[in-house]
């Protein structure tokens, strides 16, 4: 099952190009970019790893890019994401996330059905990562 979040998550995987495209026109916009990372992809997992600190002075695609490129090699099994930034109205504000490196194997997420008191049914998700120790969700990594 292929975790579908943020901009360009139906498209297929973009390439160091099209991710370098991508960082320009944040760049361009004025945006600053940081990379994050988690081997928990669920939805309402929005505090992903910040891979170092926000790159506010950053104004070449190339060193963004870069640090893209190290975040992949320290956790290849690893969901790694780019978020740009928009401070114009007072808070940052994320205006740009897409992700640019998933595990070879996504497992999914299966619905929970919970029956209750006066014919009341939930539902939650289950993310199959999660059966395995944080760590090894996705295979040997760090």
């Amino acid at each position: 099952m292929r975790i579908t979040q943020g901009t360009f998550s139906h498209l297929p995987d973009l390439t160091d190009e099209d991710i370098a495209k991508q960082i320009a026109y944040a760049l361009d916009k004025g945006w600053p970019c940081s990379v994050e990372f988690t081997d928990d992809p669920h939805p309402r997992n929005s505090y992903w790893e910040m891979w170092g600190l926000p790159m506010f002075d950053l104004t070449d695609p190339a060193g963004v890019l870069y640090e893209v490129n190290e975040c992949r090699k320290a956790y290849p099994g690893h969901y790694v994401r780019l978020n740009a930034y928009d401070a114009r109205y007072g808070r940052q504000t994320t205006a740009l996330s897409f992700i640019v490196q998933r595990p070879a194997e996504e497992p999914g997420f299966r619905l929970d059905r919970t029956e209750s008191a006066d014919r009341r049914v939930r539902y939650t998700m289950h993310p199959y990562a999660l059966d395995r120790p944080e760590g090894d969700r996705y295979g040997a990594d760090r």
